[in-house]
């Protein structure tokens, strides 16, 4: 089986802000709503956690 896996990039098509939660949804082949509440947790605890981890997807992951 030559399975070849799609490379990570941030969504245009099933975005809310910028696309990264779609983008990891789309290259895990999960539903992007799990990424988002995971984003919404990381936000709770006074929102720097959850900015830092989402601007550092942001930069790094590149866009389609």
């Amino acid at each position: 089986m030559n399975a070849q896996r799609q490379a990570l990039r941030r969504s245009k098509k099933d975005r809310i802000i910028a696309g990264v939660c779609g983008g990891l949804g789309e290259f895990f082949g999960i539903s992007p709503f799990w990424f988002r509440l995971a984003m919404l947790i990381a936000f709770i605890p006074g929102g720097v956690p959850g900015i830092l981890i989402y601007l550092i997807a942001l930069v790094i992951i590149p866009a389609e």
